[in-house]
Formats: C-alpha cells, structure tokens, sequence
C-alpha cells in the first residue's frame, strides 16, 4: 500500500458531493481487503470477547492519520473477538464514506466537518464542536450511519510559525496576528496552499472575520509540505498547517489559535452503518474509550512517527493501543 499522508487532506476535503456515489464505491477496489492478523487479546477493551463471532469491515481514507485510525479500529475489534477485514487506505473521501453507508464496510472514523460540508451539503459550519456532531448525527440517521461521541481531535486549519518567530511577535492567537498585521503590515508573511488562498473558509473568509488585510505580495503559495519547512525556517512568518499534523511537534511549530472558532471543527468520531450497529451493539462500548482518549497532542505524535520517523501507521496503532492498556498482545 502506498503511504499517503496528511498533505492529501484538501484534496478529499473538497471532493464533490454530487459525483455519482456508485461509480466511486465501484473504483475504490471494496472487493479487496486482507483479513486483519494480530494477535492481539482484550485489555481495557473487549473483556468477554463480546465480538467473537462477528465478521466486521473497517475502512478508512488514504492519508497518515485515516490509515491510523481506521487500524486502531479494526484492531479493537479484533481483540474483541471479531474477525476483522481490512479495507483501509481507500483514495478520496466519498469512496469510503459511501462503503460505510451502503454496507460494504461496517465502520470508519470520519471527521464532523466532512460529513456536514461535502457529504451533507451545508456551507455553514456550526461552531460549536458538540453542536456540530449532534448536527450531523441527526442528519445522517437517515443515511443508515449512526455517528458515536466524537473525540476532541480536530484536524482543522491553523496558522503557524517557529519559535524564533514566536519569541519575537508573541502572537498567540489569530486577534493577536491581526492586530500585528496593522501595526507592523511588513511582519506577517504566510505560506499557504492554493485551494487555502482562495477558499471562503481558508484565508479570505479568515481575514474578513479577524477583520485583517494581508497585502498579496505578503503571500507566497506552495506545497503543503513546503510550507511546514519553510514556516519552520522563518522564510514565512506564518505557515498553514493542519493541526493533527506531526510535523507540527517534530518541526517544534507554535500553532496560532483560533480564538474567534473561525475555522470548522473537523473532529474525529466513529461512523457506524446502523443495520451492523443494531447487529452488533457492542462495537460503541469498544470503541468509545478509545474515541476519548484522542485529541490534537496523541495524533501529532502518532502521525509524527509515521511521516516524521517512516514508521508502518498500522504498527503505531497497534503500539499505542498497547501503551494505552486497550489491547494486550
């Protein structure tokens, strides 16, 4: 499988709701997939094997932390008892998310704003993180997808700079940027994606809301990977990352907040195809202390050991699933 990381991630972000579900559930190989072989046995989890018997398929997307999760998942279930076949790693964002609602896969971590902008087809994000979940839980019932609790990791935008920057400027959050931008216009450079540079929720609708102009010659746009290393040099002032990525710890990046919530919330939560749900209810007890113990800091560092350190993504969720005490090998 060819490892895709997280510089991916606006390319299904924006996929097309409107394209033809059918055809890409028929493109995205769900007809393969390798029975998942760990050897693994309940920890925390899955005490009683409440699963055993149970033939379950997880999918995920095809960037570092969907291949992580979409692993941590499987493996849960496993250790529950199941017999788990994997069919992780599946390009684009649809693909997979329409394997979960036809039923040709059981469950997948997604992102509440993906489902509520592409899949659900509202251009409003809703700021609060919990209203926002319930918001598209709600919504999706009648999709067949059940949505669990989600976790507070929230791969969303962000802005940031080195610490040499930081030292410097002190601009803690996103108020703070703007009020550099009208007092010193020269000293906020950014670094930024094309799609970020022209996107209603990227950078213009940003300044609009911050109530800041940066002058173009003030914005250079590149590569996502780009842009970690030249944030990271000081080339930029500030650079726009995601904030779930681990080169944001390896790179020692100080991410800038988002104090007035501009941004959507992308938080990660368990999609269930309802009819498995009902079939197999055991899966939201499983996965439910896992879900809780994500957030920001736990995904840097495991993507980090993936894109940073060229780790396998399945093997780090497996050992942090251990160091966690969730399974036992």
């Amino acid at each position: 499988m060819t490892r895709v990381t997280t510089t991916t991630w606006l390319t299904w972000r924006t996929a097309l709701a409107t394209v033809v579900a059918g055809g890409l559930v028929a493109s995205c190989g769900l007809t393969s997939g390798s029975p998942m072989v760990d050897d693994v046995k309940p920890g925390s989890i899955g005490q009683g094997l409440p699963l055993k018997g149970a033939d379950l398929t997880v999918t995920s997307k095809e960037f570092t932390e969907q291949l992580i999760l979409g692993a941590m998942m499987g493996i849960a279930f496993k250790a529950a008892g199941a017999d788990v076949l994997d069919r992780t790693g599946i390009q684009g964002s649809i693909g997979a998310r329409e394997a979960v609602k036809g039923g040709d896969a059981d469950a997948m971590y997604e992102y509440t704003g993906t489902a509520w902008i592409t899949y659900l087809g509202n251009s409003k994000p809703i700021p609060n993180s919990q209203e926002q979940w319930e918001a598209v839980k709600d919504a999706d019932a009648k999709n067949g997808i059940t949505w669990l609790p989600p976790s507070s990791l929230n791969n969303t935008y962000a802005l940031a700079m080195n610490q040499s920057n930081f030292k410097k400027y002190g601009t803690k959050t996103l108020s703070d940027v703007a009020a550099l931008s009208k007092k010193d216009p020269k000293a906020v450079t950014l670094c930024v994606e094309s799609e970020f540079a022209n996107r209603a929720d990227g950078l213009p609708g940003m300044e609009k809301a911050y109530g800041m102009k940066i002058p173009a010659g003030n914005i250079t746009q590149m590569d996502t990977g780009i842009i970690y290393t030249q944030a990271s040099k000081g080339t930029c002032t500030y650079g726009e990352v995601f904030t779930t990525d681990g080169r944001i710890k390896a790179m020692d990046l100080e991410v800038t907040q988002d104090d007035k919530h501009f941004f959507p919330n992308y938080n990660a939560a368990p999609e269930i195809n309802s009819k498995a749900l009902k079939k197999y209810p055991e899966m939201a007890k499983i996965l439910e202390p896992i879900t809780k113990k994500l957030n920001n800091t736990v995904a840097q560092d495991l993507n980090s050991k993936v894109d940073v350190e060229g780790q396998d993504p399945h093997e780090v969720a497996k050992d942090w699933l251990v160091q966690e005490g969730f399974v036992k090998e």
